[in-house]
């Protein structure tokens, strides 16, 4: 039973990494799942992904760049205020200004950078670096 599918995500993109693979198959899609995946995108962490359908649902299809050391979804999904950025990030990153935080805040998915420039607090969603 899927009881996180952002998690189940992250996790085959991260052992599919960690074997050296080319691309890896994420199914359940949800609008969450393609949010992440477009920061990681955008990041240069992953390639282009793709949607197909198939006869069990659609697939996402995501191209991988071995640019990924870890990545993950954040348990319990912390509420975090627009100056605590800080805290977070010593928890879940590595070193500062290296890598990203997904925050969901009221004016959309975007990174604890972005969100910290426009000033927003949100819930924190996944990390990758």
């Amino acid at each position: 039973m899927l009881n996180d599918p952002l998690a189940n995500a992250l996790s085959a993109i991260l052992n599919a990494e960690s074997r050296s693979k080319k691309s890896c198959s994420i199914t359940p899609v949800s609008g969450i799942i393609k949010k992440v995946l477009a920061i990681m995108n955008n990041g240069d962490y992953i390639g282009k992904f793709t949607e197909t359908e198939t006869s069990k649902g659609i697939v996402l299809n995501v191209e991988l760049l071995g640019a990924i050391n870890k990545c993950g979804a954040v348990k319990p999904r912390y509420a975090v205020k627009n100056n605590g950025f800080e805290k977070f990030e010593k928890k879940f990153l590595p070193s500062k200004d290296f890598g990203f935080i997904v925050v969901s805040t009221p004016q959309g998915v975007m990174t604890h950078i972005e969100a910290k420039q426009k000033s927003l607090g949100g819930r924190l969603i996944a990390y990758f670096y």
